[in-house]
């Protein structure tokens, strides 16, 4: 399991590993370049007080609807300065250096990477590591698996 959390502000690269059972398991962040604008990738991002639009935050006072609206402007503002932006998590397994399995066969996409906290000194990027430990798992199950073919491979050939 991951235990280490990614850094508070992250990059294309960046990596966490692990070990299990003698495997190198290694949570590495990629930009996700396919990824748009957080507005139009988001059901309700602009708050309304409509309860038809996906926005929608409840039957809340203008004064609260315009807190919420300023909050989704910042937010737009500081992903068009370039401030955070979409990454997606891979997690390889390898053993002595060899990869066993695929470089991006076991990711999630979309993720939102050194998002503006809320309070002071909140790392926004924890969830990264949560993202990585999902991930695990069947990561873990297919690089025992490939071990297990090249063990078949090699008893075939004695």
């Amino acid at each position: 399991m991951f235990k280490q959390d990614f850094k508070s502000y992250v990059c294309e690269g960046d990596r966490i590993t692990c070990e299990v059972d003698g495997l190198t398991c290694i949570a590495t962040l990629h930009d996700d370049t396919d990824s748009g604008r957080p507005d139009q990738m988001q059901d309700g991002f602009w708050p309304s007080l409509d309860p038809a639009d996906a926005g929608y935050i409840g039957p809340k006072s203008k004064q609260t609807l315009a807190r919420h609206q300023a909050r989704a402007a910042d937010t737009m503002a500081a992903w068009e300065r370039g401030l955070w932006s979409y990454f997606g998590v891979t997690v390889t397994v390898e053993k002595d250096d060899v990869r066993l399995t695929g470089d991006y066969s076991h990711a999630l996409w979309g993720i939102e990477g050194n998002f503006p906290p809320r309070r002071r000194n909140q790392n926004t990027n924890r969830y990264f590591r949560d993202v990585a430990n999902g991930l695990l798992d069947e990561a873990l199950a297919a690089a025992k698996a490939k071990l297990e073919s090249l063990c078949d491979c090699e008893k075939e050939t004695a």
